[in-house]
């Protein structure tokens, strides 16, 4: 299997954003990442989408919005033959700190931090912006910049957004504030291939059980024992992508017991069998 590469972007120093424009788009690249931003508008094609560790169909129009390193690829089915793909990229730092810590900014902020997930945007909201991105890609000088900016706010206070990537994807990027959490996350991270319990956990951080759960629930959207399984998911999905080891191998590696639970567990958290998500990504890959 191929690595996941690294693409060099044409973005400079100067630029305030790129716009590339594929008509009949091949979907040529490997699944691949790089350190800026990057929107990816998708139309008259279907296909599937790898983002992270997801891996999710797409149709019609797609519309996603990309954290830096995150890696990413679409394959088109076969009958998609006048596909047509405009991205647009960013630098990371084109919007310093001072400036998103702006009351008017925050909803940029948050859409930012929640970029490492990978953001797919509602049916309404890729209507709306695509008819923008068309009309950014006929636009120059200091009106294409405003532009950008009016599109990237309209994103940000958009509805019904989808974070694609699992919620442990997302912590290798972001850790949480509290220090409590973050010793969690931490310790879980680094001991996910063993048998923890919910016990062992609270007391590390000198809670009950009941205390415990209520807590990291509040603090996470997650139950304990959900959150455990997305980072045992996450870090199979990864090895999948990017090592050769068998299945099984993964199974107990990623700190399931049972080969046959590990499968059911994927499915429900990725919509396919890990043996179909390998499949779908050397696809894309040797595409």
């Amino acid at each position: 299997m191929e690595n996941i590469e690294r693409e060099i972007t044409p973005v400079k120093d100067d630029d305030f954003f790129i716009l590339l424009n594929h008509e009949n788009a091949k979907f040529d690249y490997s699944v691949h990442y790089h350190p800026e931003y990057e929107l990816n508008l998708v139309f008259n094609s279907s296909g599937r989408r790898i983002v992270g560790d997801s891996i999710n169909n797409y149709a019609n129009i797609d519309l996603v919005l990309i954290g830096p390193n995150t890696y990413h690829a679409w394959k088109a089915d076969e009958a998609s033959t006048s596909s047509h793909v405009i991205t647009i990229q960013f630098a990371e730092n084109l919007f310093s700190m001072n400036l998103l810590n702006k009351k008017l900014m925050s909803p940029i902020k948050n859409m930012f931090e929640n970029s490492y997930r990978g953001i797919e945007f509602s049916e309404e909201t890729k209507a709306i912006i695509k008819e923008k991105i068309l009309k950014l890609s006929l636009t120059h000088g200091f009106d294409s910049i405003l532009d950008f900016f009016s599109i990237l706010y309209d994103l940000a206070i958009s509805r019904n957004q989808k974070l694609l990537a699992s919620s442990s994807f997302k912590s290798n990027f972001i850790q949480p504030q509290n220090s409590r959490i973050k010793k969690v996350i931490k310790y879980l991270q680094n001991h996910y291939s063993d048998d923890i319990s919910l016990t062992e956990v609270a007391s590390s951080i000198n809670m009950s059980d009941s205390a415990f759960s209520h807590f990291f629930k509040k603090r996470t959207n997650h139950s304990f024992s959900d959150y455990l399984i997305d980072i045992r998911i996450g870090h199979a999905s990864r090895m999948l992508l990017e090592t050769n080891d068998n299945i099984s191998e993964i199974c107990y590696k990623c700190g399931f017991n049972n080969l046959s639970n590990f499968n059911r567990l994927f499915k429900k958290k990725r919509g396919c069998t890990p043996r179909e998500f390998r499949g779908y990504e050397q696809k894309i890959t040797n595409y």
